[in-house]
């Protein structure tokens, strides 16, 4: 167990989901802007699920109405469930694919996702070249994330040590039962790939979201208990540039920014 710092990440109280979007977006614009002043590409940590939805309607948006330039923006992507091929329909490769890639013609060179269908003697060499990749374009400038019921980031469930890199891992019982709906009537996945929580603590700004009360007792662990693998979120409190973009449900009685 490591001992917090006096600084936690930044709370940033919002008034729902389109108000976290504006702001995330306002940002990667400026990102953008800025990498482009500089003569390179920006690289944006992605992730899946009903949190970043927003997010991505709004680039999409600014992107149509000629406000904002991701043609040069480099994606990659959390994590991806185990067996799931980009063709189907359940993956995250296709959720990303149908919420934003496909709507702004990102160039398939220029996304990236771990592939599911692997084989598992292959696994350990798909997760070297993923951190490679990474590296090889310049590391990550902004990460967006989710935070789950049992506080993981990524599929970095409880256990997740600090300096675990990109990996195959087990999914918690809780992530599973969260995703059953998605999945009905198989069982969820057993697995998955995901960056690791060192990967991601190398992103030079992460940017958590986190909405209603659900996600309320996941939030309070990771803002002020102590730093641990039993809530792998708490680990953000020693990243130099971590933002808790949250509504007062997921925050809380007392909450302020």
């Amino acid at each position: 167990m490591l001992h917090r710092q006096s600084a936690s990440p930044r709370v940033v109280l919002v008034q729902d989901p389109a108000a976290a979007a504006r702001l995330v977006v306002d940002e990667i614009a400026d990102l953008c802007a800025r990498c482009r002043a500089e003569g390179r590409a920006p690289v944006l940590g992605l992730s899946t699920g009903r949190t970043p939805v927003a997010i991505y309607g709004e680039l999409i948006r600014r992107v149509r109405e000629g406000g904002l330039d991701l043609g040069h923006a480099v994606a990659f992507n959390l994590d991806e469930y185990e067996g799931l091929s980009s063709s189907d329909p359940r993956s995250f490769a296709a959720w990303m694919e149908r919420v934003l890639f496909d709507p702004l013609e990102w160039p398939r060179s220029r996304r990236h996702i771990p592939d599911g269908t692997v084989r598992p003697a292959d696994q350990g060499a798909q997760c070297a070249a993923y951190e490679a990749a990474i590296r090889a374009a310049g590391g990550i400038d902004l990460q967006l994330l989710g935070i789950g019921r049992n506080g993981h980031i990524g599929f970095n469930e409880p256990g997740s040590d600090l300096h675990s890199r990109t990996r195959c891992v087990e999914l918690d019982r809780s992530t599973r039962e969260d995703a059953a709906a998605d999945f009905f009537p198989e069982d969820p996945p057993r697995r998955a790939i995901t960056m690791g929580i060192a990967t991601i603590c190398e992103a030079r700004r992460v940017r958590l979201l986190a909405f209603g009360a659900h996600k309320r007792a996941a939030i309070q662990r990771a803002l002020s208990g102590p730093l641990g693998e039993d809530c792998p979120a708490s680990f953000l409190a020693l990243h130099p540039d971590a933002r808790f973009l949250l509504d007062g449900a997921a925050h809380g009685p007392g909450a302020q920014s």
